[in-house]
């Protein structure tokens, strides 16, 4: 039985976490965070900033999180280290 207020039977989460499947484990555990901790709380402007994160090309993305580049954008750079501050 599913519960609808269970955030994993939320057919928006489950699109988002389809959308969120890389090439890296590590860029999907990043995002998989998000989406467990933060997803259901965060305002439409939040959320809409997770949803440009996705456009960006993994090879950017790895490089951002993992400090080896600075992200131009500042709303991006400010999610990243939220969601790199969110538990495992």
């Amino acid at each position: 039985m599913s519960d609808a207020s269970d955030p994993t039977f939320d057919p928006v989460i489950k699109r988002l976490r389809w959308r969120s499947r890389r090439g890296m484990r590590e860029l999907d555990q990043l995002f998989e965070r998000y989406l467990d901790h933060a997803w259901q709380d965060d305002s439409e402007e939040q959320r809409a900033v997770f949803l440009a994160l996705l456009e960006c090309e993994d090879d950017k993305l790895w490089r951002w999180f993992m400090g080896y580049e600075d992200c131009p954008d500042a709303a991006l750079a400010q999610l990243m280290e939220r969601i790199r501050q969110l538990p495992a």
